[in-house]
């Protein structure tokens, strides 16, 4: 089997290249830019296109199939001539559905908490010595991609993503997995350049639904009112969850149940409420409770959710890939409420389309109250570079609606800002699906713990 990946480079695209490549099909690829960690991994396994940019001779009647990236434009060269002659053409979403039809695929979507969700299941899947293949949107430690497809696993765990699943196919990843056990974690407006409103974004969930497989099973977050509807609607097993019972003591959350308690490394209601969905969904395939309690216990996160950067006796410096409305209140209400001795400093940047749009800044009101002091960020370059209409200092402090709310459009100067603070007894966390335009965290926080 022969397979071409058009815009190889992608979080995603590189490591679905490196899975199939593993499984033994001949791999080849192309993309106009390739950064890192992708670059240095698809050179790890020989998949590193010799050139950049789009070439159609790399296209020709010896492929099999071509796996079309969400980067690619409609008129890229490659995908033109694999159209012209007459090739097998997949979106991403698409060929994991074809790698994983004759499994059981367990989807787990959501507007927040999946890329968690999945994280946890496959944390306590691997060290319970069960086979599954898998699709997960962030690094995890002990697993060398982030996708595995292989002949022999039964399951397949897939994070199920609401966004488009390619330039010429419009509908939503998680539309075509078709899972036998769904997971719903929560819905919050989001993407408004695609679901321009939000009865529009809650019916994709419905639609999703509604793709489960007979006599399948649905797992949902049972106290956000909008997936109770969706959920108390469901024909099939219904498992509906909130948070796992739990208490702090000296900023360590134990789980509680049946009189026993666990220690965990991760904190906050948000990650319980996950938790809890990932405990459904192993149960479900026959893990036992007992068996989770002992595994979750050295769950210490997915990448850049939130991440523990660096720490000393009195400050802890977080990251995390919260952007969203609902994700800024959740992961900043957990730091402060995990550490409520110390002060919190917490930084946002505005990088998404939705976070950039006038509009949508509305939806932002009184997410930064939690913090004691609330940075927010954003680069001006970005938004001319989304092609959106511009947005002032002035109007991003009314939309979050707290009047000592500090706003920056130079990463310099917020940094200077940090590196003026005092750390004592003070965690900082930050908070954005970009990098605040290039701060390498591990360094910063370095020189602010010995400041």
């Amino acid at each position: 089997m022969r397979i071409h990946l058009i815009a190889i480079g992608g979080s995603a695209m590189h490591n679905m290249a490196i899975a199939l490549h593993k499984k033994g099909y001949k791999v080849t690829g192309s993309d106009d830019e390739i950064f890192e960690p992708s670059k240095g991994r698809l050179a790890h396994y020989g998949l590193l296109p010799e050139k950049m940019g789009w070439d159609e001779s790399n296209v020709t009647t010896e492929i099999d199939v071509i796996i079309l990236g969400m980067h690619a434009r409609k008129d890229n060269p490659e995908l033109l001539k694999g159209q012209a002659l007459g090739l097998k053409i997949y979106s991403y979403p698409e060929y994991i559905y074809e790698q994983t039809k004759d499994k059981t695929r367990i989807v787990i979507g959501g507007s927040h908490g999946k890329t968690s969700i999945t994280a946890m299941t496959l944390h306590v899947l691997q060290k319970a010595g069960k086979n599954v293949d898998y699709m997960v949107g962030a690094q995890l430690d002990g697993f060398d991609t982030m996708v595995k497809l292989t002949q022999d696993a039964d399951y397949v765990v897939l994070e199920g993503d609401e966004y488009l699943s390619s330039p010429i196919d419009l509908r939503p990843k998680f539309h075509l997995y078709h899972p036998h056990i769904a997971v719903i974690s929560g819905i919050a407006w989001d993407h408004i350049n695609v679901f321009p409103t939000f009865e529009n974004y809650v019916e994709q969930f419905q639609i999703f639904v509604n793709k489960i497989e007979r006599n399948g099973t649905l797992i949902y977050y049972k106290d956000d009112s909008q997936i109770a509807k969706i959920g108390n609607s469901f024909s099939g097993r219904q498992m509906p969850y909130s948070s796992h019972p739990n208490k702090t003591i000296n900023g360590t959350t134990f789980l509680v149940d049946d009189n026993k308690e666990y220690p965990l490394l991760i904190f906050g209601d948000h990650n319980l409420q996950n938790l809890n969905a990932a405990l459904k969904i192993c149960t479900s395939i026959g893990i036992p409770k007992s068996v989770f309690y002992t595994h979750i216990q050295t769950f210490k996160g997915a990448s850049k959710r939130l991440e523990l950067v660096a720490k000393n006796q009195s400050c802890n410096i977080y990251k995390d890939f919260a952007h969203s409305p609902s994700k800024l209140k959740a992961t900043s209400n957990a730091v402060k409420k995990q550490f409520d001795q110390r002060k919190l400093i917490a930084c946002m940047e505005l990088h998404t389309f939705s976070s950039l749009n006038a509009e949508f800044l509305q939806e932002y009101a009184n997410t930064m109250d939690c913090p004691d002091e609330a940075y927010v960020y954003f680069n001006p370059a970005t938004i001319a570079h989304k092609k959106l209409d511009p947005i002032s200092e002035v109007q991003v402090l009314n939309f979050f609606n707290r009047s000592d709310l500090k706003v920056f459009t130079d990463s310099k100067t917020l940094i200077n800002e940090l590196k003026s603070k005092s750390w004592l007894d003070t965690n900082l966390l930050f908070m954005s699906s970009g990098n605040f335009d290039g701060v390498d965290f591990d360094a910063l926080a370095e020189e602010l713990l010995q400041s």
